[in-house]
């Protein structure tokens, strides 16, 4: 198995093997093309679109505010009509699967890659990752992060500056460090 193969299977792979330079190589690109997408000017949103398409895994209809930054781009997979305000940071070491109708605050993380507990084996360089899973929609404010292998379902809202650790399930508001269910969602509320 390739590292590559490894990464995206959420085995724990090295991103750096010097015989297996397909990931290197890969976060170059990716890098080299998020710059790109933060250099244009705000009215040039074909241009945006477009780089969208070469770096992410499936885009339809979204706008992402300046900055965005990936790992490798080619994991990520947004539904329609997505928003991110702006410094979105998403690392795509495994699927990172948005719905459709999602919005993100400025300063989101949301990383799928993680790192071992015991230091001798992360200081080896290995690493690994757990897919995500963002239902439709979803809204995370400001400063929030998800962490590898979370689910959030369908109608949630999460509250500002909070650190997603474990599922959340559909139709409720959650918000703390770790995040937490603080009620339900009835669907006839409004905000």
């Amino acid at each position: 198995m390739t590292e590559k193969e490894k990464m995206i299977a959420g085995l724990g792979y090295f991103p750096s093997d010097p015989k297996d330079p397909e990931l290197r190589e890969e976060r170059k690109a990716a890098k080299a093309l998020c710059h790109r997408y933060n250099l244009l000017a705000p009215h040039e949103a074909e241009q945006k679109t477009e780089l969208l398409k070469s770096l992410l895994g499936q885009v339809q209809e979204a706008n992402i505010e300046p900055s965005f930054h990936c790992d490798y781009g080619y994991n990520i997979y947004l539904g329609e009509n997505f928003y991110s305000n702006h410094n979105l940071v998403i690392l795509d070491v495994c699927p990172v699967i948005i719905g459709d109708n999602v919005m993100f605050g400025p300063n989101v993380t949301i990383t799928s890659a993680g790192h071992p507990i015991d230091a001798e084996t992360r200081n080896s360089g290995l690493e690994f990752g757990k897919k995500i899973n963002i239902g439709n929609n979803v809204w995370l404010g400001a400063n929030v992060t998800v962490n590898p292998g979370v689910t959030i379902g369908d109608n949630v809202v999460i509250g500002s500056g909070s650190v997603v650790t474990k599922d959340i399930p559909a139709n409720t508001v959650a918000a703390g460090v770790p995040c937490k269910v603080i009620r339900n969602i009835e669907q006839s509320q409004a905000a």
